[in-house]
């Protein structure tokens, strides 16, 4: 029976998930698929990095964009070469990865290769929605979680 290719790599997930732990959810779908081990910005050397083949970068969307830790640890690694990346995310209104636009520039100009990227709806009380009992309520889903499953499927096929 022949393996899948990355089931013999390294694989570390990234995460920032704080207010309802939809990020979270996510990442531990994917990290179950993958054999991925999970840490928060805080916890990563950047050198570290040096040491997976795969890495995913995910959280809650905030303003358009990635938890601002995630971008600084970013700022923070050195440049690669033939290292691949993954995005992932949660958010109020599921953008098809327009989100991701800044972090996948800055991956990028570091020399990560992004494979995929995936985004689903969470639950949201930011702001104003706390007041009319948030947004998206029970987001992520067991329909999310298992786009979430396939998604890291398809990941050890690339």
């Amino acid at each position: 029976m022949k393996e899948d290719v990355m089931s013999k790599k390294k694989s570390l997930l990234i995460v920032f998930s704080y207010h309802h732990k939809n990020t979270e959810k996510i990442a531990n779908v994917i990290a179950g698929v993958l054999e991925a081990q999970i840490k928060t910005p805080q916890q990563v050397n950047p050198e570290e990095l040096q040491e997976y083949d795969l890495i995913g970068f995910g959280s809650g969307i905030y303003s358009e964009n990635l938890h601002k830790s995630i971008h600084e640890l970013v700022d923070k690694i050195p440049q690669v070469i033939n290292k691949k990346a993954v995005i992932f995310s949660t958010s109020a209104i599921a953008e098809k990865n327009s989100n991701h636009k800044k972090l996948r520039k800055k991956l990028q100009s570091k020399g990560y290769e992004i494979i995929d990227e995936f985004n689903c709806r969470g639950f949201n009380t930011n702001s104003f929605m706390k007041f009319f009992g948030g947004m998206n309520k029970g987001r992520p889903n067991d329909k999310d979680l298992k786009h979430a499953e396939e998604f890291a499927q398809n990941l050890l096929k690339k």
